[in-house]
């Protein structure tokens, strides 16, 4: 077919781009975002950054490291009053576990 032919019908220089283009639109409306209850991120629940911080100052002052060279890397909520608080202190890997109180439980290189 010409290109004269395609204009004349509506088709132009690109028909599968258009059709890419229509095709890419029927995908995203026949997909689905998952519930609140679903999504990844509700369902652990992390230390409160106020938590967060003691561990990372408790860290840096069992290791012998500046307070800004501990970086807390993960968190979990292990119980009612709980969490397990996973840190970077100076290089090494450390665990702290804290109750919801603020009071350290244990802090220990792993």
């Amino acid at each position: 077919m010409s290109t004269s032919a395609m204009r004349a019908i509506g088709i132009g220089p690109f028909p599968g781009l258009l059709v890419a283009a229509g095709l890419a639109a029927f995908a995203s409306a026949c997909t689905t975002s998952p519930t609140p209850d679903q999504m990844a991120r509700t369902t652990l629940e992390t230390a409160p950054a106020d938590l967060q911080l003691l561990c990372a100052n408790e860290a840096a002052r069992s290791a012998g490291v500046e307070a800004g060279k501990v970086l807390p890397v993960s968190s979990r909520k292990l119980d009612a009053k709980n969490y397990q608080v996973e840190l970077n202190a100076g290089g090494k890997p450390t665990t702290c576990l804290i109750d919801a109180d603020g009071r350290i439980v244990s802090i220990q290189p792993t």
